[in-house]
C-alpha cells in the first residue's frame, strides 16, 4: 500500500491455522507498522527484544498479555508497551479471532 493513506488496520489481517499470523502495513529504517493475528489458542511465545521497543494496540478480540512475571487481560481498546529487553508475548484466550496492531521503533 502507498502511504499516507487512510487505513482501517483490521482489513488487512491475516490469519493461519497453524500460527499467528502477521501482514506489514508500513516499513521504514526508523519504524515497522504490523499486524499480529490470532486464531483462538494461538500464542506469541514470551520473548525480547534488544535495542528496539514495541506498543501492542488491541483491535479485536481478548486475551492475554504474557509478560515475564504475570499475565494481564487485554481486549479492543488496550495498549500495551514493551520497552526494549522486556519479556512479553500474546494469548488469545477467547472464543474470537485477536488483531493486535504492533509498532516496532527503530524497525528490525
Amino acid at each position: 500500500m502507498e502511504h499516507p493513506t487512510p487505513i482501517r488496520p483490521e482489513e488487512y489481517a491475516v490469519f493461519k491455522p497453524e500460527k499467528m499470523g502477521k501482514s506489514t502495513l508500513f516499513e521504514s529504517e526508523r519504524i515497522m507498522v504490523g499486524l499480529n493475528c490470532f486464531e483462538p489458542g494461538q500464542e506469541h511465545k514470551l520473548h525480547s527484544h534488544a535495542g528496539m521497543d514495541k506498543v501492542y494496540q488491541v483491535l479485536e478480540g481478548e486475551g492475554v498479555f504474557v509478560l515475564e512475571d504475570r499475565e494481564v487481560a487485554m481486549q479492543a481498546g488496550i495498549m500495551l508497551v514493551a520497552p526494549e529487553n522486556v519479556p512479553h508475548g500474546i494469548r488469545n484466550t477467547g472464543s474470537g479471532r485477536l488483531v493486535v496492531l504492533a509498532i516496532l521503533a527503530p524497525s528490525p
